[in-house]
């Protein structure tokens, strides 16, 4: 019995754009067909832990700022619990707090922002202790996958230096692409916090994206 083999072609890429915002956040496309849409406002009035606003902008390797991307956040509660099975950690649970949030730069000014809390640190592997952090993953016309990252707090120093993620970033000059820089506005605590796909004109560093 002969076989025959037959050659297929690699089936074409496909990103996760132009139209990204109607699928994934219609509401803010001025579609309102969902019940629940999901949004970037994490906590009520009775979550637990410190509010904390995350801004900031996508940038694209000219310089120029994105405005058709999807940002998704992922993050553990104040006491460095996740809402999920997964988590078996002794810890409290806050059935206040999602702990996931999606949202898309603004139109008009590139902007996007989330309204959460900031959370506590959580176990790494080998017996570590990672510093908190809120996990990032990117959609955007042009993106094949969606792109992973992490977001750390400029005020904890002491935990960065010695979280293990950041350590085994090979290229030191780059760990710092990861760091929010905090501050007060009008009695609001602000972390800014801009991505960057690539390395940009202006000597702006790609921040670190890890393989997921």
């Amino acid at each position: 019995m002969s076989t025959i083999l037959t050659q297929f072609t690699e089936t074409a890429s496909q990103t996760g754009g132009p139209y990204v915002h109607i699928g994934l956040a219609p509401k803010q496309a001025g579609f309102d067909i969902f019940e629940n849409n999901f949004g970037n406002v994490l906590v009520k009035p009775e979550t637990k832990g410190e509010r904390i606003r995350i801004e900031g902008k996508v940038y694209d390797g000219t310089g120029s700022e994105l405005r058709d991307v999807l940002i998704e956040i992922w993050q553990a509660n104040a006491a460095g619990k996740y809402a999920h099975p997964a988590d078996t950690q002794d810890k409290p649970l806050d059935p206040s707090f999602r702990g996931w949030g999606r949202t898309g730069a603004d139109f008009d000014t590139g902007l996007y922002s989330f309204e959460t809390i900031k959370p506590g640190s959580v176990p790494g592997f080998g017996g570590t202790t990672q510093a908190p952090h809120i996990a990032f993953i990117l959609f955007a016309r042009g993106i094949n996958i969606g792109l992973h990252t992490r977001m750390y707090f400029d005020d904890e120093a002491e935990a960065n230096a010695k979280d293990p993620v950041i350590n085994g970033i090979e290229w030191a000059v780059r760990r710092p692409t990861l760091i929010a820089k905090r501050e007060e506005r009008n009695g609001e605590v602000v972390y800014r916090f801009d991505i960057r796909i690539q390395d940009t004109p202006d000597g702006g560093l790609e921040t670190v994206f890890f393989d997921v």
